[in-house]
């Protein structure tokens, strides 16, 4: 399993923006313009993820196998976060409304693309095969579950699931007393 894994060396030599210690990232990820991307101490990612344009990665993060973050206008994933197996973050999309032309080969002046940055606080959890769009705020301890749409901000220490998300109920904020001693 180890080398299926980056040595500290490699990473390094990937090129980020700054990375911390005790890091894993599979050797099988993909990173677009690695120098807009920071990572923190504690961190794994797993094989087959996306990671492009500006992203910052706290402490203490999990990114599991075929997770795509589009971080153009920004992703923040603070610590002790974690994002499930084929879960995407957009920090922008394209307008569907049928008004404009639609990807990255149109002319901008064709093209409605709007977005913004999308913060994860403290101890946030994402399940499998969710969607997050721009420019909203998971607040800390806000839970999502598997195979959810998340369309707006997220309260504390809320659990959320559905097309779209929707309260469940609440998570236990003394989950985060567990973290103390790592912090």
């Amino acid at each position: 399993m180890k080398n299926s894994f980056y040595t500290q060396d490699e990473v390094l030599e990937i090129g980020f923006k700054s990375i911390g210690k005790n890091v894993c990232i599979s050797k099988k990820t993909s990173f677009y313009n690695p120098e807009n991307i920071e990572i923190g101490n504690n961190v794994r990612i797993d094989d087959f993820c996306i990671l492009s344009g500006n992203i910052k990665i706290g402490s203490y993060v999990h990114i599991s196998a075929s997770t795509i973050l589009y971080g153009k206008k920004g992703i923040v994933l603070s610590d002790f976060t974690g994002i499930s197996a084929r879960s995407i973050i957009y920090s922008e999309v394209d307008d569907f409304s049928g008004n404009y032309m639609i990807g990255p080969m149109c002319s901008a002046e064709y093209t409605n693309v709007t977005g913004g940055t999308v913060y994860l606080e403290k101890y946030v959890q994402i399940g499998a095969s969710c969607v997050i769009m721009p420019n909203l705020r998971l607040k800390e301890g806000s839970a999502v579950g598997a195979m959810s749409f998340v369309n707006r901000d997220l309260e504390s220490w809320t659990i959320y699931a559905g097309i779209p998300v929707k309260r469940i109920k609440g998570r236990s904020e003394r989950l985060k007393n567990y973290c103390l001693d790592v912090e």
